[in-house]
């Protein structure tokens, strides 16, 4: 009689145990689709029409189900992972870097912003476009520092209410702008440089009286590099006249670049432009062959934004960015940034202050 309960407790214990580790196996299999799926989709976008946030987000969403994969995985095969010193050693090393990552990473960004944002003011000047880097690093100490202190807000409804709703608004502009962000590298990306391209279009950025400043000889040079990886193509200077400027820009370009043993009949001037969208669409009416396939050199920083302007304006285009100096690009960045909000910041304001209200109220009646 003991001998058939027990061996009826141990068929029982065997049959839950059995049943735990085909809904492991179940589990892991059921992430493994998921992230196979966001993969997919995630492909298919860089394929087909990278110039979009979606890009970026599905890259996040790629990244973070292969985590929880990998998690389910190891989970899945815990017994064999614990037996072995080394691998469970690997681990543990892993999980201490991601978190003091995940720790020092916004001290990291302030600092970052702030000392290149003062070299920013030492070489160009004190203007308020080149504040950007410190008003942000001065915002994001004050909410990592500050505002956890008026969490004491927290004691009443309305206080715990206004508390969430903003800082569900900052979480979405850094959600947001983590996505830009990736979507923009994504968008420079090039497994080749010869595209077979028929146009490249190098975009103006301002010159001095006649002269070409550093930031469009990189562009106009990134340019030429290309012209010379695409020997069908030619190539269009994109810029008018400015405030300040003695010469349509497109023809200081002309200059620069024959100057660099560029071929003058494979050049074309585009001169009346004064701002990124009329350097696309006024070199668009230059263009002259059915379908061309069409290359755009700007700074790396504005390469995403100026992709999103041709695609809100019918140019099928990829682009390709010229480097610039660090400090420079993180100012830069940021306002890019808020350029690209100005294109569809009524969008984003009513998804941000919708899902603030719906978290805020959730909070509330929880």
């Amino acid at each position: 009689m003991t001998s058939s309960l027990v061996g009826s407790e141990m068929c029982i214990r065997d049959s839950i145990k059995n049943s735990i580790s085909e809904r492991e196996v179940l589990m892991s299999q059921i992430a493994f689709i998921i992230f196979t799926v966001i993969l997919c989709i995630f492909i298919g976008i860089m394929k087909y029409e990278p110039r979009t946030l979606w890009s970026g987000f599905f890259l996040l969403c790629t990244l973070m189900s292969l985590s929880v994969s990998l998690l389910l995985l190891i989970y899945q095969y815990s017994d064999w992972f614990s037996s072995n010193d080394i691998i469970i050693g690997g681990l543990v090393i892993l999980l201490i870097i991601t978190i003091l990552i995940a720790i020092a990473f916004p001290g990291i960004l302030v600092i970052l912003f702030f000392v290149e944002g003062i070299r920013n003011i030492k070489y160009e000047g004190m203007k308020p476009t080149n504040l950007l880097s410190i008003i942000f690093s001065i915002l994001l100490l004050g909410y990592l520092v500050i505002w956890p202190v008026i969490n004491g807000l927290s004691k009443n409804k309305l206080g715990t209410l206004l508390y969430i709703f903003i800082s569900s608004c900052v979480a979405y502009i850094f959600l947001l702008m983590t996505t830009y962000v990736i979507s923009a590298l994504l968008n420079l990306i090039h497994v080749k440089e010869n595209r077979d391209a028929d146009y490249i279009i190098v975009l103006g950025s301002g010159i001095i009286g006649k002269k070409v400043p550093p930031l469009l000889a990189a562009r106009i040079e990134r340019g030429l590099n290309l012209l010379k990886k695409n020997p069908k193509a030619l190539l269009i200077m994109s810029g008018g006249q400015g405030a300040g400027e003695e010469i349509p820009e497109s023809e200081a370009m002309y200059k620069y670049a024959i100057s660099k043993g560029a071929d003058s009949k494979r050049i074309i001037m585009e001169t009346r432009s004064v701002s990124t969208k009329e350097n696309l669409l006024f070199s668009r009416q230059l263009i002259k062959r059915e379908n061309p396939k069409i290359i755009i050199v700007t700074t790396a920083y504005h390469v995403f934004r100026a992709l999103i302007l041709a695609k809100q304006n019918g140019i099928r285009c990829v682009g390709f960015g010229a480097k610039t100096k660090w400090y420079f690009t993180l100012n830069a960045l940021i306002r890019e940034f808020v350029g690209f909000l100005s294109l569809s910041w009524r969008k984003h304001i009513f998804i941000m202050i919708g899902a603030a209200s719906i978290l805020s109220i959730i909070s509330i009646i929880g």
